[in-house]
């Protein structure tokens, strides 16, 4: 695979206005892959996969599994990370009751 530069920081992509869930998904998807795409179409990605996780945006089916393939890793530590929330919610909330 072809490397790219990975002297850009990728901070500096973090807009004030952006949900922070956006943020740290679109950070891990770039820390995941820098090196691999050129800057500015990592960044595209990164958008493009934050907007499929968490707006349910759907685009072109090749550009689908490309962000599917790509993110497969990151996707699965949200899962587990939201499944130990809704347990440890979910158990203090019945204690509550």
């Amino acid at each position: 695979m072809t490397n790219f530069p990975t002297d850009w920081n990728i901070d500096y992509y973090h807009e004030n206005y952006e949900p922070e869930e956006h943020w740290k998904l679109q950070k891990a998807f770039m820390e995941d892959h820098k090196g691999k795409f050129s800057e500015e179409y990592l960044v595209a990605l990164s958008k493009t996969f934050a907007n499929i996780e968490l707006l349910g945006c759907i685009y072109s089916d090749p550009l689908m599994a490309k962000i599917a393939f790509l993110s497969k890793d990151i996707v699965r530590e949200c899962r587990i990370k939201e499944r130990r929330l809704q347990r440890k919610f979910g158990s203090e909330t019945g204690r509550q009751k």
